[in-house]
């Protein structure tokens, strides 16, 4: 059965010929090729500020390179988020996304009481996370046991 997929390119530079950029490629024509219905977002050619205060991620207008993102996450059935490893964590540029992308009003209500209720129910996704070390380096650097 076909699905709506939504590729989201994490990468920070824009740049073709990483490694993350080829795999994102070549999933998005395996997944044609079977009748997958795809759309992309490519965060390091998107426009948005950072967050900076609290009042900014709950009430701050989202800009309209995000609201584009959210319409297509809010397509999707399914979500690929591919980036590269950078200092053991995602890099910033995709974080900032995130941020943005996630906010209340989009995949997160606040109820009145202050509790928190999820809007993005009914998706699946998968995270492909490419890194330039071999895997035992990083388990010895940043004492992670799960690669």
């Amino acid at each position: 059965m076909a699905r709506r997929i939504a590729l989201i390119q994490g990468h920070p530079d824009p740049a073709a010929g990483h490694f993350g950029r080829a795999l994102a490629e070549s999933y998005a024509k395996g997944a044609s090729e079977v009748g997958h219905e795809l759309r992309s977002v490519d965060v390091a050619t998107l426009d948005f500020p950072l967050l900076r205060t609290r009042d900014e991620w709950h009430k701050g207008a989202f800009p309209n390179a995000i609201r584009q993102a959210q319409e297509t996450i809010e397509w999707a059935e399914h979500l690929v988020i591919f980036y590269p490893l950078w200092l053991g964590a995602m890099p910033a540029l995709l974080k900032g996304f995130l941020e943005q992308v996630l906010r209340p009003g989009f995949a997160i209500k606040v109820e009145p009481n202050g509790a928190w209720g999820k809007l993005l129910t009914g998706k699946s996704a998968r995270i492909v996370v490419t890194m330039g070390m071999p895997a035992f380096v990083y388990r010895w650097y940043f004492g992670a046991h799960s690669l």
